[in-house]
């Protein structure tokens, strides 16, 4: 039996436009600090080692500060680290694993067998381009003989598995009828994957998985923020996901009550290192439109970003006009932004409504 961390994508040095210098220095750190989190990990679970599948890094044009600090994080880490060239950092003419690495660490630069412990070898597939023409893993796992007695082979590896790729033309797509029989015939007991950033078993054998990012980057994902615990030997397989991510991505459309927007605001926790876009639609008042936009000017200070999605039309009322009192050119102006009637001046009408109640 050998236990081990299994994770991947952490993306090192990666960067979002939506965010603030400020924003943007701590998610970088999280991303790093991640590594020693991992680190503490592996020592809590008693792991002998841990392997990366792939995307260590955001590109292998990564500033040299975020390589050393990474370095570092790595050399930080209690147990041996294997690293594989994913899409993102292939071993390239650019690539960034020429750079002096910690003892402690690594890199898959050759596809195949790698013996790393007693009775342990993993299988790689490093990328060597953003685009490979082959299926890397299942060249690396087909005909692959059966693994010496009493050893365990653990298959790395990265990119779309063709079981869940709406792309089928894509001739990187990884064979999961190849790695089954690979299962199957003992050539390897068990695949650990990059690229998805959910956390994702793949078919039913319980012995292919998607470790998913250990820190969310984006709001499409499902399940990220874990890394994998692997009990395994050429008869058992436990796979058990520990959640180790801080940063979250929450999306949320309103589309109903705008008043139901400011309490759940305010319900998210951990708002320093949340990322927020809200989808909004629907009508609603000059006066309704005025709260909207009050309760997320106050709101947004406390969170990593705050990105709205605009679609709310306003349609002012009877009352929205009287409350206004305006006469002379303010009230000329109001006229013609009503008799547009369009978003420009809706918004424009909008805010006429919120410096007049402003100024009163």
């Amino acid at each position: 039996m050998v236990r081990f961390i299994h994770t991947a994508d952490l993306q090192l040095g990666m960067g979002r436009r939506f965010l603030t210098s400020e924003a943007q220095a701590r998610f970088t750190h999280a991303r790093i600090e991640a590594v020693r989190t991992l680190g503490c990990l592996a020592q809590a679970e008693a792991c002998e080692f841990m392997v990366v599948g792939g995307d260590v890094f955001e590109s292998n044009q990564v500033d040299r500060q975020t390589l050393v600090r990474a370095l570092e994080a790595f050399a930080d880490v209690p147990v041996p680290v294997y690293l594989l060239p994913g899409n993102h950092d292939p071993l390239d003419a650019a690539t960034l694993y020429r750079s002096p690495l910690p003892a402690n660490v690594t890199v898959l630069q050759t596809a195949g067998v790698h013996p790393v412990a007693p009775h342990v070898e993993l299988v790689a597939a490093p990328w060597t381009s953003k685009r490979p023409l082959t299926d890397l893993l299942g060249s690396a796992c087909r005909a692959l003989p059966p693994a010496p007695p009493r050893t365990v082979r653990i298959a790395v590896g990265h990119g779309a598995v063709d079981a869940l790729s709406p792309d089928r033309e894509n001739p990187a797509l990884i064979s999961l009828a190849v790695l089954e029989q690979a299962l199957a015939d003992g050539a390897v007991h068990y695949v650990a994957l990059g690229d998805r950033h959910s956390t994702t078993s793949v078919g039913s054998t319980g012995r292919v998985w998607y470790s998913g990012a250990p820190e969310a980057t984006d709001f499409d994902e499902v399940d990220p923020g874990n890394a994998l615990v692997v009990d395994l030997a050429a008869d058992h397989v436990s796979v058990t996901p520990h959640h180790v991510g801080r940063w979250r991505f929450v999306r949320k459309a309103f589309t109903g009550d705008p008043a139901a927007i400011p309490p759940w605001l305010a319900g998210l926790p951990q708002k320093a290192e949340t990322i927020v876009r809200l989808d909004l639609a629907g009508a609603v008042t000059l006066a309704e439109r005025a709260r909207v936009d009050a309760a997320l000017e106050e709101a947004a200070p406390s969170f990593a970003a705050l990105d709205v999605w605009d679609g709310l039309v306003v349609m002012p009322d009877a009352l929205d006009v009287s409350e206004l009192g305006l006469s002379g050119f303010a009230q000329q102006a109001l006229d013609e932004l009503q008799a547009a009637d369009d978003e420009p001046s809706r918004d424009a009408i909008s805010l006429l409504y919120r410096l007049s109640r402003g100024a009163a």
